[in-house]
């Protein structure tokens, strides 16, 4: 007897060949990532837009990239913002799937989001050659930048910076969360 995979199960071959908007692949399960509200959406465009805006005026190079999937420990993840520094970009192309997560990522942290999958998602990130990532809480007002070997907790009246990849980028936690 041959089972067929239900809607929301595939394996992750296929899904490599046909990515879906909005999913990530976990285990053979397809998960589509939860709906943004106003004030998370608006986090995920500034945030985007300051880092693009930065990589650009600073001659840095790169591309910055919005719920893109990329490959980790054997999953597909699709960061809600995600920077490609400038030879990766070069040796990858356009891409259905990045082989590998991106040089920095920021995860923009909804309510509904479990705390053990958020830190599962920085570990895969940080295990697959990600070397930063920033969790953005809007509702607490904290902004935490983890790379393999720190992690430093912002909040409201301090400035954020990148400290590994985007050299020399820093925003106010309340102008990135207003």
């Amino acid at each position: 007897m041959v089972t067929t995979p239900s809607p929301l199960e595939m394996t992750l071959e296929a899904f490599l060949e046909n990515p879906r908007d909005r999913t990530e692949w976990v285990n053979g399960e397809l998960i589509e990532k939860g709906d943004m509200n106003a004030k998370t959406g608006r986090i995920q465009a500034r945030l985007a837009r300051y880092w693009g805006n930065y990589q650009e005026s600073s001659g840095q190079g790169g591309e910055v990239y919005t719920e893109t999937p990329c490959r980790t420990v054997g999953r597909v993840r699709c960061p809600d913002v995600a920077y490609l520094v400038p030879e990766l970009v070069v040796q990858h192309g356009d891409f259905k799937i990045l082989p590998h997560s991106f040089s920095l990522i920021a995860e923009i942290i909804s309510p509904s989001d479990e705390a053990e999958e958020v830190f599962t998602k920085v570990r895969e990130y940080l295990t697959s050659d990600c070397q930063e990532v920033w969790l953005v809480f809007p509702e607490s007002q904290w902004v935490l930048v983890i790379t393999s070997q720190q992690q430093e907790l912002k909040t409201l009246g301090e400035t954020v910076s990148t400290k590994s990849v985007l050299s020399g980028f820093s925003v106010p936690v309340s102008e990135l969360i207003a």
